[in-house]
């Protein structure tokens, strides 16, 4: 039965070309695919276990990227579900309260839809039904440091939420992920996806990313990827 996928996230920046010196020289990334639209270019690397992440760099004179660019500077923008039916996944977010921005479904091999951060606890959540066979693109990723080092392993993405049952409405409710606790943090998964959603539940605390979290050892990586990336990579035990 067709299930949602935790896809990926994606970081916004002012230059792709700025990201192979940590995504690839600092985390070991491969590249694994890119394409350029009216408004935006984006490439993705991957990970050791099949993780991605996304950059995404405004093109043309004017677009979403380049409003949150101003606002928010370089950093993490949204994150990404595949979903088998995505007029089902929007019907689902609509009935628990969900605003639907974005809403696009005329072409055959993709289909999209967005969750807004003011209702989403501070992260753009875009759900995408795709046949695209995305490994199978031709790209040409822009240039990275020589004799990377291997892969890092990246777990997901750390949030800090309010309120614990929206939290659970959102990432239980709207995009079904299997939730278990570890104090007052919720952790969800879901199935054949390498990538895991962790929500810190503060009430008093700014709802939003907190940061990438990732298993390997690299020493510089975390400096340098917030000054490069405008992103907190955190590093991790294994799970």
């Amino acid at each position: 039965m067709a299930h949602i996928t935790f896809d990926h996230i994606a970081i916004a920046l002012p230059h792709l070309a700025a990201a192979p010196a940590v995504l690839v020289g600092e985390l070991g990334g491969r590249p694994y695919f890119g394409m350029t639209s009216k408004f935006f270019r984006f490439g993705q690397w991957r990970f050791e276990g099949g993780g991605r992440i996304e950059i995404l760099e405004p093109h043309g004179e004017e677009g979403f990227l380049h409003r949150f660019l101003a606002q928010h500077g370089p950093g993490i923008h949204h994150v990404t579900f595949k979903v088998p039916s995505l007029r089902q996944a929007c019907d689902r977010a609509e009935a628990l309260g969900y605003g639907i921005v974005g809403y696009r479904d005329d072409l055959p091999d993709w289909k999209e839809a967005f969750l807004h951060p003011k209702q989403a606890m501070g992260i753009v959540v875009q759900l995408a039904q795709s046949t695209q066979q995305e490994d199978r693109i031709a790209w040409q990723a822009p240039a990275a440091p020589p004799n990377p080092p291997p892969p890092v392993t990246v777990l997901g993405l750390r949030l800090r939420a309010r309120d614990r049952e929206r939290a659970r409405m959102q990432w239980e409710g709207v995009l079904q992920g299997t939730g278990t606790e570890d104090g007052d943090t919720l952790i969800y998964r879901w199935p054949d996806s390498p990538l895991r959603i962790a929500v810190e539940i503060d009430p008093e605390g700014k709802e939003g990313p907190i940061g990438i979290e990732y298993v390997g050892s690299r020493p510089t990586a975390a400096a340098h990827a917030l000054r490069v990336l405008g992103a907190v990579f955190i590093e991790r035990s294994a799970p």
